[in-house]
């Protein structure tokens, strides 16, 4: 079965490797610039167990050909506009596309261009890119969630087909639950990390565990009233994570943010803002939030800076 995975960021190229490393046949959908680099250095994977360094199959958009079985879609939400029609000769009646990008917003621009070919899809894992290009796992966990977003679509073959060593893969009957309890984890953590401009430990060591806490909740209470409450395990976990003392953890909001890069801000944050004024739920801190990395990206291309 073929695997193309769009984009050779962080989580394309973790996922990409373990494909790769299992005998599966993939290739990179990238930029021109990109293509060349993969073709050259090849894709790079380090994580705590050690360093991959494997030869890559790239691919330019003029230059796409399918069908493909698999699409896994792994571009930020801010290049999603620009691929969406650079996927359709990689579309066939039986591909299956599992976006893995952070929020919902994505899944109705998908699904209008390809109907019945989308399924649910997100991934657990702390990942960043190096400054030659490669991928930084940073912790063991790589844990891919998918799921039909119709009752007429299993998707046990595109589950075996990423169940590979290094990738713990679950195939869940409530994708739609499960999207949105980490949406709502994502951007409390955005949240959290951008407006108080730290790690959480060092936030909580000043006194904001409240406002941890608030977060949190805040972010669940828009996905309880869209008719997702998190489960306790879930918030259990959002918990642990974000209100753990003297951790290092910092959302990829912030970390963009402090590079100067731009962030998926609208996608995380402001979609969520939409929703929460449609059902009436009160946002202080999120709304707070968007006000900072708005401004943020204002500057960020303002001709001046």
């Amino acid at each position: 079965m073929k695997i193309l995975i769009v984009g050779a960021g962080a989580t394309g190229i973790a996922v990409g490797v373990r494909l790769a490393e299992a005998g599966r046949d993939v290739t990179y959908l990238v930029r021109p610039e990109r293509r060349r680099r993969l073709e050259r250095h090849g894709v790079t994977l380090t994580e705590p167990a050690g360093k991959h360094v494997l030869d890559a199959s790239a691919v330019t958009a003029d230059a796409l050909t399918g069908p493909f079985d698999l699409i896994v879609v792994a571009v930020k939400a801010s290049a999603l506009a620009a691929v969406v029609e650079d996927l359709a000769p990689a579309v066939g009646p039986t591909t299956v596309i599992v976006p893995l990008l952070n929020g919902l917003r994505h899944l109705d621009i998908l699904s209008d261009r390809y109907p019945a070919r989308v399924a649910g899809g997100l991934m657990k894992i702390v990942a960043t890119v190096d400054e030659e290009g490669g991928a930084v796992q940073m912790t063991p966990l790589a844990e891919i969630t998918i799921g039909s977003l119709s009752s007429d679509s299993p998707l046990g073959p595109i589950a075996t087909l990423l169940d590979v060593p290094g990738l713990t893969v679950i195939d869940a009957e409530d994708i739609r639950l499960r999207l949105w309890e980490k949406w709502a984890f994502i951007a409390a953590a955005g949240i959290i990390t951008c407006l108080f401009d730290n790690t959480v430990g060092r936030i909580q060591e000043a006194g904001g565990r409240r406002y941890i806490e608030a977060a949190i909740a805040e972010t669940a209470a828009v996905a309880i009233a869209a008719g997702y409450p998190p489960r306790a395990a879930a918030h259990a976990q959002s918990v642990q994570i974000l209100a753990e003392p003297g951790s290092t953890f910092t959302s990829s909001l912030f970390r963009d943010l402090k590079a100067g890069n731009s962030t998926e801000a609208e996608h995380i944050l402001g979609d969520l803002a939409d929703r929460a004024r449609d059902l009436e739920i009160p946002t202080p801190l999120l709304d707070l939030t968007l006000v900072r990395l708005r401004a943020a990206e204002i500057d960020r291309l303002d001709p001046a800076n």
